[in-house]
C-alpha cells in the first residue's frame, strides 16, 4: 500500500481521562486508503529533546469528514508535545505504515477484540470496518480503572462492550481473561492490542481454545519502514521488523510460549 508524508490540520484536541489526548486531524484533499491495524509516524516539533518521530495507531478514520483519529497515551516527552497541540497546528504524518488486521470471510463469524490501555485505539477503527461488513463483533476492553477506559460510547455504536478493572470500578475487577465471557460463550477469531502480557494471555486462551487470533504488536519503533531494525521480533520463518511486516501478526508466527 502507498505511503504519504502529508501535513494533516488539527481540528480537535480532547483531554481523555487522566492520561490520554485524542487528536483529530483533516486533510483538504481525499484521504489514502488506511486499513485497521495501521499506523502513522508523527514528527515532534519544536523538542530539542524529541528527534524520531512516534508511532501511533489509526484510531478511527471519519471519511464523510475527512477526518484521522490519533489517541495518544502521555507518557514521555514526545508524546507530551503531541497532547500539546492546538487547533490549527499541522501535524506532519507518515502513513499509512505496517500491515492491518485479516478481515473474516462472513459476517456471521463471532468476533472478539481484546484490547487494553492504549491497545483499544487500533480496535476501534477495526470495530467500524467490521460493522460495516455486517458483523456484530464483541469488545472487551480492560483498564487499571475506571477512568482510564475511553471511547466507550464510540465502541459501543460498533458492537457490543465488556468491561474489565483491576480495581473492580467498572465492569468485572480483574484482567480481560478472566471475563466470563470467555467461559460463557464461543468465538470463531479474536483480535488483540495492549500491553505484551494481555495480549500473551489472550494468545493463551486463543491456543487452548484453537480460535484464530491476531496480535498488533507495539515494539518500540523508529523509522516505521524496517529500517533501523529497532522492532525486530523473532518469529518461527526468522526475525522480522515489526513496523514492515507487522504489527499485526498471527500468534501461530510468533515464538511467544503459549
Amino acid at each position: 500500500m502507498k505511503k504519504y508524508i502529508l501535513d494533516l490540520k488539527v481540528v480537535d484536541v480532547q483531554q481523555l481521562g487522566d492520561r490520554y489526548v485524542m487528536l483529530k486531524v483533516t486533510s483538504d484533499e481525499p484521504l489514502p486508503e488506511m486499513l485497521p491495524g495501521q499506523f502513522a509516524e508523527l514528527r515532534i516539533e519544536g523538542s530539542q529533546n524529541t528527534y524520531l518521530r512516534r508511532p501511533i495507531s489509526i484510531n478511527y478514520v471519519d471519511r464523510e469528514h475527512r477526518e484521522v483519529w490519533f489517541l495518544v497515551a502521555v507518557v514521555g516527552d514526545g508524546t507530551r508535545q503531541l497532547s500539546s497541540l492546538r487547533r490549527g497546528c499541522f501535524l506532519n504524518c507518515v502513513i499509512p505504515l505496517g500491515n492491518g488486521f485479516t478481515l473474516p470471510a462472513s459476517p456471521r463469524e463471532r468476533l472478539l477484540l481484546v484490547g487494553g490501555g492504549v491497545g483499544v485505539a487500533p480496535l476501534l477503527f477495526l470495530g467500524a470496518r467490521l460493522n460495516q461488513m455486517g458483523c456484530e463483533p464483541t469488545f472487551l476492553l480492560g483498564a487499571r480503572k475506571a477512568s482510564d477506559l475511553v471511547l466507550l460510547d464510540m465502541f459501543g455504536r460498533f458492537g457490543r462492550v465488556m468491561l474489565t478493572t483491576e480495581d473492580g470500578s467498572a465492569g468485572e475487577q480483574g484482567f480481560v481473561t478472566n471475563h466470563s465471557v470467555l467461559a460463557q460463550e464461543r468465538f470463531d477469531r479474536i483480535y488483540s492490542c495492549g500491553p505484551k502480557p494481555m495480549m500473551m494471555a489472550v494468545a493463551r486462551y486463543a491456543s487452548a481454545h484453537q480460535i484464530d487470533c491476531e496480535v498488533s504488536l507495539e515494539n518500540m519503533m523508529a523509522c516505521g519502514l524496517g529500517a533501523c531494525l529497532c522492532c525486530v521480533e523473532k518469529t518461527k520463518k526468522g526475525n522480522i521488523c515489526v513496523c514492515k511486516e507487522g504489527p499485526v501478526l498471527n500468534i501461530n508466527q510468533l515464538l511467544w510460549p503459549i
